[in-house]
């Protein structure tokens, strides 16, 4: 281990390599929770030629290195097992490049998500990607765990955001496939390959984004309904309507009283009293048009008995007082013992399954706080749940228990939070053998002595 810091140190400089106690600690897990450990030292690069050096020396001494970004991940991606190397991306950040010509922007992986919808929104366009956590998140790590988010029914996940990237892989071989062309088929498209694979197969450092014609005008609603078929019959009808529904967002009763009950001294704007409520916003080119046309759709869709309550936002403050019910999972983690699980299941079997595991997680754990979330119309449902315990081995059950439903349904484990390490054991239950195969024979090849965030994923 000196002698691996010592050549690091003698190649990168001290800048770069940090053994502080202080920096290791603030390294040491990313936002899921499970207990820290200390890194072995934090690599903090500022280039591309950095990380490519920083790899090259930690894969000639078979040392194991953890990528992080901003830390926000929620399924132990970016937390070290204990004795790696963290490599940092927080100081490559910036915009190399925006070209309004091509609708792209080129940027280093370190950037934050929110500094780039800034970016664009200056410049006349839209980042068809938003996450809760976009003022701390780096676009990097969007892209490794190939995130989703609030905007996806319309503009799809990180991976539809991308049109080339740069990425090192554990040898320190820089891949350059940078493109801002829309249509290039030449050979395989390789950015695919670290799009979503966590930093197992290569690290992220710059990257091309697509850039979408900023909208002229926005309307947010939050809606009252009784059945979860209705939830997705009015999905249906708003994109029949309209032709493109920017946000849609379902939350069951339980979740919305939980959230807006966090602060008594706040009415909601609609009374916890209807099984499921509805955030959907529609983003047009009609400034003046478009408000009477949302309002005469919601009209219609109460009098159709679709929706049984209603308030249209009048206000970029009402508008925002809506989303932060959406996004109010955060008060959960300063008054319950929080367990965030993230699957996806055919749009029609969504309703039915929060039956089946609230039925299940109600016969093993009496009283316990099950809430249920999510974006829907892209198959995403998020759960928060509170057991009475926060001990590992009641997570397990609890997963488990979830986990299996989801299986016997045939979603996906995960939907946008990743494998990382708590999701690994039951990557079995949403994919095959042999494509948990192939996973393997492509790490195999990109990082045969396997230092690239090992033991995640696979």
């Amino acid at each position: 281990m000196a002698a691996l810091l010592d050549e690091l140190r003698q190649a990168l400089g001290g800048e770069v390599l940090s053994v502080e106690a202080a920096i290791l600690d603030r390294h040491a897990r990313d936002a899921t929770g499970i207990a820290p450990h200390r890194p072995l030292a934090v690599l903090r690069p500022r280039n591309t030629g950095e990380v490519s050096t920083a790899l090259r020396i930690c894969n000639s001494h078979r040392q194991p290195v953890v990528p992080q970004g901003g830390l926000t991940g929620l399924a132990g991606g970016a937390t070290p097992r204990g004795g790696e190397v963290v490599l940092s991306l927080e100081r490559m950040r910036g915009i190399e490049e925006l070209d309004p010509a091509a609708a792209t922007m080129t940027v280093l992986a370190g950037t934050p998500l929110e500094t780039l919808q800034a970016a664009a929104s200056q410049a006349g366009f839209l980042l068809g990607l938003d996450l809760g956590a976009r003022g701390s998140c780096q676009i990097g790590g969007n892209l490794s765990t190939n995130a989703g988010g609030m905007k996806v029914i319309r503009y799809g996940m990180a991976r539809e955001q991308v049109l080339g990237l740069e990425a090192v892989l554990a040898d320190g071989t820089v891949v350059n496939a940078l493109n801002k062309m829309l249509k290039n088929n030449a050979g395989y498209d390789v950015k695919h390959l670290f799009i979503g694979s966590e930093g197992t197969l290569g690290i992220v450092t710059r990257a091309v984004l697509r850039l979408h014609p900023k909208p002229r005008s926005s309307v947010t609603a939050l809606v009252a309904t009784g059945r979860y078929e209705q939830v997705v019959q009015l999905l249906r009808s708003a994109q029949a309507e309209f032709g493109g529904v920017s946000a849609f967002e379902a939350m069951w009763q339980d979740y919305y009283r939980f959230v807006t009950g966090a602060d008594p001294s706040r009415i909601p704007p609609l009374p916890a009293t209807s099984p499921f409520y509805v955030a959907l916003e529609f983003a047009g080119n009609d400034a003046e048009g478009d408000p009477d046309r949302f309002e005469a759709f919601l009209g219609r869709a109460l009098e159709q008995g679709l929706v049984s309550d209603a308030v249209i936002a009048k206000s970029e403050r009402e508008a925002r007082a809506i989303w932060e019910i959406r996004e109010g999972v955060g008060a959960w983690n300063t008054r319950h013992n929080g367990l965030h699980l993230d699957v996806s299941l055919p749009i029609a079997s969504i309703g039915d399954f929060t039956e089946r595991v609230r039925a299940r997680l109600q016969q093993r754990w009496p009283g316990s706080l099950n809430t249920f979330y999510g974006h829907i119309g892209d198959s995403n449902l998020h759960l928060s749940l509170d057991m009475g315990s926060d001990e590992e081995h009641v997570r397990h059950a609890v997963e488990l228990c979830v986990y299996e439903v989801v299986r016997d349904m045939g979603g996906s484990v995960s939907a946008e939070h990743g494998i990382g390490t708590l999701k690994r054991d039951y990557l079995g239950f949403s994919r095959s053998e042999a494509v948990v195969g192939l996973m393997r024979t492509v790490k195999a090849a990109l990082d045969p002595n396997d230092i690239l965030n090992p033991g995640k994923v696979l």
